[in-house]
């Protein structure tokens, strides 16, 4: 290692500790000089006694059997004399946190990571570190928001998505390359999800500005999924209006994700699908925006109810699933004469499948052929999600699912049809 890489080793750890510093510094800007433990002087120290302590243990611990003594030893003593003062500090002013002793520990650390290993890293955790420290006033404020029956459902979202997933098989079982296990959960984790993130955006953002976010959010994960999950809640007696405008802004960010696809994997069906896959997302998303702008609120927000019922996903990832798995028994059943047929069943439950299995057959397959196939996925999934808006939601959602799903339908086969004229 050259000179001018431990000056940037030393300087990053110098950096990370003034940056604490600063956030430290300013949260008690109103003390007297001496008045607090530690400022931005004392945790830019920090930050270099981390990376002094780490430069020794790279010159010294190599060549020896004790690796690790230096940097034991600095921490040690930090710690020490940390935790006496602000121990001090507490006793003075009856108060009770540990945070800034932490801090103090986390800034050597860092300081000694961006001496010993990746600087990316330790750059990345000095900057979390300053984001938590400063984010106090809002973390407290939202632990203070958080209902019993918000965090019963972030637990169990957590427990789905990293103690039951890793441990089912995936494996498909049955036939037509069969249904995986995992993948069920992971369809029901999604669907939770979409529902938890539309319940904060409306608890952040209000029901109108929070539905259209949660919306078009979700439009990037499964736009049928949020569609499902929007409707489920219009049923259950919240503001039909709002949650359609939601829906047919995740519709709207599917077609445009479509589009995207397109121009990654199958650039030659670019030029016939570019317009109208625009021209129907364009429909949707000014459908959704007038209902957003006129949409008048009427005593006051309703409140939203349980962010997600376990039952209810379970069933809807069942059923998905199910929709998914018959598309793919058909499409080898039919082969490439029905893939057009098989590319509408497939978008029974995600336009991206057919778009990607589209793309991957491009070089045998005529360019008009899989415009085709395409064009009919993305208008299957859309009409199947106002299909599915009427089942599981309120009269209101589904009229104005369907009204905004004929409009946009029809702009993009105009679209169609002009371009193939010109």
């Amino acid at each position: 290692m050259d000179n001018v890489e431990l000056f940037e080793r030393l300087g990053l750890a110098i950096a990370i500790g003034a940056a604490v510093g600063v956030e430290r510094h300013w949260r008690e800007r109103d003390e007297p000089e001496g008045g607090r433990t530690a400022g931005i002087r004392t945790f830019t120290l920090f930050g270099m006694a981390g990376g002094v302590a780490g430069l020794l243990e790279r010159s010294f611990g190599v060549a020896s059997s004790y690796s690790g003594i230096t940097l034991t030893g600095f921490l040690i003593a930090i710690a020490l004399v940390m935790a006496i003062f602000e121990m001090r500090e507490a006793i003075a002013e009856k108060t009770y946190s540990v945070t800034s002793v932490v801090a103090a520990i986390l800034t050597f650390g860092l300081g000694a990571l961006a001496a010993l290993g990746d600087m990316a890293l330790a750059s990345a955790g000095g900057a979390a570190l300053v984001t938590i420290l400063a984010s106090r006033e809002f973390l407290h404020q939202a632990i203070r928001r958080l209902t019993w029956v918000e965090l019963r459902s972030a637990v169990i979202l957590l427990a789905m998505t990293f103690v039951l997933r890793p441990i089912l098989p995936d494996t498909p079982v049955g036939p037509f390359g069969g249904v995986s296990p995992k993948s069920i959960v992971m369809l029901a984790i999604m669907l939770a999800s979409i529902s938890f993130a539309g319940y904060v955006a409306v608890r952040m953002f209000g029901s109108t500005r929070g539905d259209v976010l949660a919306g078009a959010i979700g439009g990037l994960v499964s736009s049928t999924g949020t569609t499902v999950a929007f409707a489920r809640r219009s049923a259950s007696g919240e503001d039909g209006t709002t949650l359609s405008a939601g829906a047919i802004s995740a519709s709207a960010v599917s077609l445009l994700r479509t589009a995207l696809l397109v121009a990654t994997l199958a650039q030659t069906l670019l030029p016939v699908l570019l317009w109208p896959l625009v021209a129907g997302a364009a429909v949707l998303a000014l459908y959704a925006l007038i209902l957003a702008r006129s949409h008048q609120s009427t005593g006051g927000e309703v409140a939203p109810g349980n962010p997600f019922e376990l039952a209810a996903v379970a069933k809807m990832a069942l059923l998905l699933t199910c929709v998914a798995f018959l598309a793919r028994a058909a499409t080898q059943q039919f082969g490439g004469a029905g893939l057009i047929f098989a590319s509408a069943l497939s978008a029974l439950a995600d336009v991206d499948a057919a778009t990607v299995t589209v793309a991957s057959l491009l070089p045998s397959l005529q360019p008009g052929v899989a415009a085709q196939a395409v064009g009919v996925a993305a208008l299957t999934n859309m009409a199947a999600k106002a299909v599915y808006g009427s089942v599981f939601g309120c009269a209101r959602f589904s009229w104005h699912l369907w009204g905004a799903t004929a409009l946009s339908a029809a702009a993009a086969l105009g679209a169609w049809a002009l371009g193939s004229v010109v």
